[in-house]
């Protein structure tokens, strides 16, 4: 054999053996993400991120590991007041990696809009003014991929209502000198209709139907409100937050006037 064969028989070789590797890897990292799954719909989340987390150290391009990891991270500390910061900071960078992974992922700019989402709320008037910018681009590129994306909606939802729960002066300052003038976008009727088609697409899911009850009593139409609260009541526990959330809807309708 002359040695531009040899050559050739090596690099054949190698390429067979490359694509062999890269295979083996791919099914190594989907196999992550398929039991990331299954302890997701299990509710068992923690065990969940370790899964997706796994195939993201196997595949750090995969997009659909990233941005399960990142939605997973932000659910984990919703409620975890010792540990809401690392993993609002984890689920914030998995959801950039996974935006950067595949800017044409309605999925990945949702979990990027809801992870900084979360993380505005527990900071000062001024920064959250910086994120609400942020939140508002991501949230609008999700729909303007998935117009029919739930989780999207919902966040577009609560950017309105979360907004229009500051008081007059604090969104003329907040629009006015602290830069955040697509505040001004901002009312009410968004807030509500975002949140209404998040249910309609989603009936089951009880977070959308919380949140929608809390705009329709910020609006004055507890019969609404409670008719939302009532029917979380009678919604089978489905998300890892759901227990806590069907907690809440009581306490908010005992509340009701």
């Amino acid at each position: 054999m002359s040695m531009r064969l040899s050559i050739r028989a090596l690099t054949l070789a190698a390429m067979l053996l490359g694509a062999r590797a890269a295979a083996a890897q791919g099914m190594a990292a989907a196999a992550q993400v398929a039991l990331g799954d299954r302890d997701y719909t299990a509710r068992n989340l923690t065990s969940a991120l370790q899964h997706y987390e796994a195939a993201v150290a196997i595949d750090s391009t995969l997009v659909e590991a990233l941005w399960k990891a990142s939605n997973s991270a932000v659910d984990l500390g919703e409620f975890n007041d010792a540990e809401r910061e690392r993993y609002y900071t984890r689920g914030e960078q998995l959801a950039r990696l996974a935006v950067k992974a595949n800017p044409s992922s309605a999925d990945a700019h949702f979990v990027l809009a809801k992870a900084l989402g979360r993380v505005a709320l527990s900071k000062g008037k001024r920064d959250k003014v910086k994120y609400a910018g942020t939140v508002h681009d991501e949230v609008r590129e999700a729909l303007r991929l998935d117009q029919t994306h739930a989780g999207a909606l919902h966040v577009l939802g609560m950017w309105n209502a979360e907004i229009m729960r500051l008081s007059r002066i604090e969104r003329w300052a907040a629009r006015n000198l602290l830069g955040g003038g697509v505040l001004g976008e901002a009312n009410w009727d968004n807030a509500q209709t975002y949140l209404e088609r998040a249910a309609a697409i989603e009936p089951n899911r009880i977070t959308h139907r919380l949140d929608l009850a809390a705009v329709y009593a910020d609006r004055g139409d507890t019969a609404k409100a409670r008719e939302q609260y009532e029917m979380i009541s009678r919604l089978p526990v489905a998300d890892y937050n759901d227990p806590r959330y069907k907690q809440l809807a009581e306490e908010r309708l005992r509340s009701l006037h």
